[in-house]
């Protein structure tokens, strides 16, 4: 593709009518086709971090990656200038995506050719835009050049992304940062993932955050509770004021009153001084409760007088304050048996549970393991000083199949032990280090031959992890609407078309697929 033929598709790209998250993912793919290279990928700067907003040519867990420049010299390199830089084949600096390369083999892993530029919106660094080959000599320096001339135009394209979901925001008259791709991270504290089950609950958690109702999170160990108050506090009209976290399980039955509600000067021994709880911290903003279910009962009544009527009392005070906070409680315990049996006051949970919200397994989101053992592989990369960590393609369909009883921290703590495994039987920190499957020790052996496989595309079968007929179901959909989408040049019209599918019930479907 020539340059002027670059250059008109990228504005093709641009005045065309698509979603936000549709067009950056066509640009890319029109820049990796008209540099016919392994793959294109653009980041965004998030406190230090880039995370990959659209990319192709990329294993897939490579998107729940979170790169640290200070850890990856080249991207360091491409953010500390404002021209485009390109790295000579035989550089000694470490690229990102060694091993990343979706086309890479077992003897191809390491890249290159790279070359990117960072993107500037509205003078501030909004990220980056890396190329990469496995070919040497793919970038010249005619390529560094057209790549500067290109970068202007997707700079725009994520600029029409900002200010679409601007308008959107205002029509909905709902307070949104800038644009992303799914949630919105604005802290260490991400849900990572895109898969309908989380995309359905994070939809509910945006609209419940609005008010001022107490919500409590249900899920069994591990999901990630935690993270989803987070995410609703950040969302809430409370943003601006302290979170604070109580985990009620490790609160000692002698000191739980006081370290909720603070106390007075002499109220037990060896209280010497007035001391504030943790409501008071919260005042104005929200309170989140861990593991409600282990408060004693002498404590729910307490407790109870606040979600009542805003007032707590300190141990030894005959007064009570009034106290402005949103509680937002989480267990993975039958509370409604608990009230059974009589660990649980009724009261008490019928005023936590006003809003209910059923936070999803693991195994109610497979699509989304792929993405989340990405982010832990580089955080073990991190930590190890690897030059690149990498799941084997045995492994990742492994990780699909299995159950996962201890969701999200099960899958953190499996790939921490691997990466050590790994690293120790067959790496050293210098080389690009591969997870096989067996080293992921998970119970039961699940075996790459236990991997079931259905035909997706003409060029041959692709392997596809399969649990259940309902996320077979969703793969296959979701596979043939992005090929719909390539060969109609992501009109969605001609996709429905292709499709034999009414236009609004494929956005329908492409929006449950978290596709849109």
């Amino acid at each position: 593709m020539s340059d002027a033929t670059l250059l008109e598709t990228l504005v093709a790209d641009l005045v065309t009518d698509l979603p936000a998250v549709v067009r950056l993912q066509k640009v890319v793919a029109t820049l990796k086709q008209s540099f016919a290279c392994g793959a294109v990928v653009l980041l965004k700067c998030e406190q230090g971090m880039l995370r990959p907003i659209a990319s192709t040519g990329l294993v897939r867990e490579a998107s729940g990656r979170r790169f640290n420049s200070a850890q990856h010299p080249r991207l360091a390199a491409l953010l500390a200038s404002r021209e485009a830089v390109r790295f000579e084949p035989d550089s000694s600096l470490p690229d990102p995506y060694d091993g990343l390369i979706a086309d890479s083999t077992d003897h191809q892993l390491a890249v290159h050719d790279c070359m990117g530029i960072a993107l500037y919106i509205e003078g501030k660094c909004w990220g980056v835009l890396t190329l990469d080959a496995l070919t040497p000599g793919t970038f010249t320096e005619h390529s560094r050049q057209a790549v500067q001339r290109a970068s202007l135009l997707v700079e725009a394209a994520i600029r029409m992304g900002q200010l679409e979901q601007s308008v959107r925001a205002l029509r909905n008259n709902r307070r949104e940062g800038d644009y992303e791709l799914s949630n919105t991270p604005t802290s260490s504290y991400e849900i990572i993932g895109n898969s309908g089950a989380l995309q359905s609950v994070l939809e509910e958690l945006s609209v419940v955050a609005q008010s001022d109702l107490p919500v409590l999170l249900l899920g069994e160990t591990g999901v990630g509770k935690e993270l989803f108050a987070r995410q609703l506090h950040r969302q809430s009209l409370r943003a601006d004021k302290p979170m604070v976290y109580v985990n009620c399980a490790a609160l000692p039955e002698s000191l739980a009153e006081s370290e909720l509600f603070g106390h007075t000067r002499g109220a037990f021994s060896g209280a010497t001084a007035e001391r504030a709880g943790r409501f008071d911290s919260a005042d104005g903003g929200t309170i989140f409760l861990d593991e409600v279910g282990e408060l004693p009962l002498a404590i729910q009544a307490k407790l109870l007088r606040v979600l009542q009527n805003g007032e707590i009392q300190r141990l030894g005070s005959d007064r009570g304050h009034r106290v402005d906070v949103r509680i937002v409680a989480a267990t993975n315990r039958d509370l409604a048996q608990q009230v059974k049996n009589g660990d649980f006051r009724a009261d008490l949970y019928h005023r936590l549970s006003v809003y209910p919200l059923m936070i999803p397994p693991l195994r109610k989101r497979r699509d989304d393991i792929p993405l989340l053992a990405g982010h832990f592989l580089e955080l073990n990369r991190a930590r190890l000083g690897v030059r690149a960590l990498r799941l084997s393609p045995e492994a990742e369909y492994a990780m699909t199949l299995y159950a996962w009883p201890g969701n999200v921290r099960e899958l953190e703590h499996t790939i921490s032990r691997a990466a050590i495994k790994a690293l120790s039987q067959h790496g050293r920190r210098e080389d690009i280090v591969s997870i096989a499957a067996q080293l992921l020790d998970l119970p039961g052996g699940v075996e790459t031959a236990d991997v079931k496989c259905l035909p997706l595309s003409s060029d041959g079968v692709k392997c596809l992890p399969l649990s259940s007929l309902k996320d077979g179901v969703n793969a296959v959909q979701r596979q043939l609407i992005q090929q719909a989408l390539q060969q109609s040049d992501f009109k969605w019209t001609q996709a429905a078309r292709i499709l034999d599918i009414d236009p609004s019930n494929l956005h329908k479907l492409a929006l449950r697929l978290g596709l849109k």
